[in-house]
């Protein structure tokens, strides 16, 4: 129970100041007059402003509160090093149980800091806030951190708390404990395609001095550089950006002895590459309605430098006329086919035919630049099966097919069983129906001995479009020259953006179109595992996280020619895959999570928090045993923390039940104290 007094006046306030300080003068003029009955006086007049301003007698009946203390347990990738889940679980238990024997203190335990695959860090103050959330802040009687002091959500000051409560932290892992780590001092995040890009980075050795380590650079799981290092040494590595998009550098150092995990031995960096022009070369060999669909089509991709030489004055034509009378530019052969030859990622032959423009070891030439790496496509009309096709050059030794005539009949084209798989030409719109919606072709040319089987199909099912392979370089051949029917559209028109944009991608070495690939994709919180093939089935994939934990998926068919897996992104990292032939690696979240940067367990990141707030940072763990302070209750003091003592700041809070009021002036006794005042002051002037 709780008394008191309460005022609720019967006037306003400014009333009963006046009235008081009328009464006050009333009585400095009576008491300097030295007046008869001047007390009594006095008395009843402050009786009579007693009685206006309304005092009650109060009675509250309350309910104790209990003070809350809070226990967040760090669950991050980092406490599965050595024993320190075991440690903090054995501290956990132990703690929870001498906060229970504290009479009027509640305890709330909340897990923090997992593995979501987004969070950076180990975030237990975020935690801390949302345990605490519904609690008033005088309930609260304390935070204890069970960690192992990597944090990485520590606030400013004790005032950004929001409570005036000791925080302690009780850190796991061992004092002694050694670790190594690649730290990256500077990366850059893009770099163009056939470049060369320089990474900074340095050697650290926690709890050894003088160590030294081989150092290995890969670049997509090549090993590109090794060299050796000293402890505290720092380097850089030039790495040439070899494709678009990720291209993923790892930097490794051998382990150290005894050292705490080897999983920060290895930094990653993900440099996106970007494409500078891509060189075509596009040889026309005449007017005609498809040049244009060919060069509209490279015109309008940003990424293409086109070079466009159409043939309109064949040797054969020559009158004699002056070459400084012509006003056509020589077709320059020798510095096209011979000098800067490697300079071109594609060169496209649409409708060419030996005119004697090209000599024969130019052809030689550009056989070799296939096998070497490079790109040719050829669009074919009726010159592929004359006597003056390009088949019959020295070019042929590349070439998927040899033309044996030309069918003049319309027909749909169709994708074929391998075209349905093809990353090029697999759902291309209106493939799916029969027959597809698009627009007739009227012209193919008839071919055999071919070197594969084709991705579409044309007349009586005849091959029309075969991309291959020879040597390190890649074919295209599409065996009529009425695509651009499908740009004009003709009957509805067709998807050749779509179908020449792939074709020319591919031709160009684009990775996401490869006939065989395994990749992986991050979607939402899942991590996606996409083998591509051509075969009817693929082998089980083994995942590895940062951590290094592997695991075998099996892979479920999807669209043809994809095989698919998923599983959760629950690390931060670098992830691997692999079927024993082909690797994939993708980095998840930030290049160099702040889980792995520093793993050895440390009490000096929480300490200045927890003594600004009266607690202290303690270690748990001694060799394999762990011991706590003293868990004790505090009542009234401004420290939390002793010698082998920590303690709890215990609150009175407490919340109302009811509450009982006795009006003084209310009533007969108001009207009798009232009167007895007035009859005192009567007796007194009576005598």
């Amino acid at each position: 129970m709780n008394y008191g007094i309460a005022f609720t006046p019967l006037v306003p306030a400014i009333v009963l100041w006046l009235a008081l300080a009328a009464i006050v003068v009333i009585a400095l003029v009576l008491l300097v007059a030295r007046a008869r009955g001047a007390a009594v006086r006095v008395a009843a007049l402050a009786l009579f402003l007693l009685a206006l301003a309304n005092p009650s007698f109060t009675r509250e009946e309350r309910e104790p509160l209990t003070s809350v203390a809070a226990v967040v347990v760090d669950k991050s990738p980092s406490q599965n090093f050595g024993n320190r889940n075991r440690e903090a679980a054995q501290a956990q238990e132990a703690l929870v149980d001498n906060l229970k024997k504290i009479k009027g203190l509640e305890v709330r335990v909340v897990d923090a800091g997992q593995a979501d695959g987004e969070t950076d860090g180990t975030k237990l103050f975020g935690a801390l806030a949302s345990a605490l959330s519904d609690v008033p802040v005088d309930r609260v009687a304390g935070a204890f951190l069970i960690t192992d002091g990597r944090v990485h959500d520590i606030p400013a000051n004790a005032a950004a708390l929001g409570f005036q409560a000791p925080v302690h932290a009780l850190i796991t892992g061992q004092k002694d404990e050694r670790d190594r780590r690649i730290a990256i001092t500077a990366a850059p995040r893009f770099g163009i395609v056939g470049q060369t890009q320089t990474i900074s980075y340095r050697l650290d050795d926690q709890g050894v001095t003088g160590e030294r380590a081989k150092v290995t650079i890969r670049r997509d799981g090549e090993v590109i550089n090794e060299r050796t290092l000293s402890s505290g040494q720092s380097a850089s590595v030039d790495v040439d950006i070899k494709h678009a998009g990720p291209n993923i550098v790892e930097i490794e150092a051998s382990p150290l002895e005894r050292e705490l995990t080897p999983v920060n031995n290895r930094a990653v960096v993900a440099i996106d590459g970007v494409r500078d022009k891509l060189r075509v070369l596009l040889v026309s060999g005449e007017p005609h309605s498809g040049e244009r669909t060919w060069r509209n089509l490279l015109k309008s991709d940003a990424s293409v430098d086109l070079v466009h030489f159409t043939i309109l004055r064949p040797p054969e034509k020559q009158d004699g006329t002056p070459i400084n009378e012509l006003s056509l530019i020589a077709f320059p052969t020798r510095e096209l086919f011979q000098q800067k030859i490697n300079e071109f990622q594609l060169i496209i032959f649409d409708r060419y035919a030996r005119q004697g423009v090209l000599p024969i070891a130019y052809f030689d030439n550009i056989a070799r630049y296939v096998r070497s790496g490079g790109a040719v496509l050829v669009s074919a009309g009726p010159d592929y099966a004359s006597n003056t096709s390009i088949w019959r050059t020295p070019l042929d030794s590349v070439l998927p097919a040899e033309p044996v005539g030309v069918t003049e009949k319309p027909f749909y084209a169709h994708l074929s069983d391998v075209g349905r798989r093809h990353p090029v030409t697999r759902g291309l719109e209106g493939s799916a129906s029969e027959p597809p919606r698009w627009s007739r072709f009227f012209r193919t040319v008839d071919t055999r001995n071919s070197v594969n089987p084709p991705v579409m199909t044309g007349a009586d099912g005849k091959p029309l479009l075969f991309l291959s392979r020879f040597g390190e370089g890649r074919v295209a051949l599409l065996l009529s020259d009425h695509i651009w029917l499908w740009a004009r559209g003709y009957e509805g028109g067709g998807p050749h953006l779509d179908l020449l944009r792939r074709m020319s991608h591919w031709l160009m070495k684009q990775p996401d179109l490869d006939e065989e690939a395994l990749r992986l994709q991050v979607q939402g919180k899942d991590l996606v595992v996409v083998r591509q093939t051509m075969a009817d089935s693929v082998q089980p994939v083994s995942v590895t996280s940062p951590s290094g934990v592997s695991r075998d998926l099996t892979l479920s068919p999807g669209e043809p020619g994809e095989w698919r897996a998923n599983l959760p992104a629950s690390e931060l990292g670098l992830w691997q895959a692999t079927d024993g032939t082909l690797k994939a690696l993708i980095n998840v979240g930030p290049t160099n999570p702040k889980e792995f940067s520093e793993v050895t367990s440390t009490t000096d990141t929480l300490k200045p928090l927890t003594q600004a707030t009266g607690g202290n940072a303690v270690r748990v763990a001694s060799g394999t045993s762990v011991e706590l302070p003293r868990i004790l209750p505090v009542r009234s003091a401004s420290v939390f923390a002793g010698d082998g003592w920590m303690g709890v700041r215990m609150r009175d809070a407490s919340v109302v039940k009811g509450v009982g009021v006795l009006p003084i002036f209310a009533g007969l006794i108001g009207l009798l104290l009232l009167l007895g005042a007035f009859a005192a002051t009567w007796v007194r002037e009576g005598r």
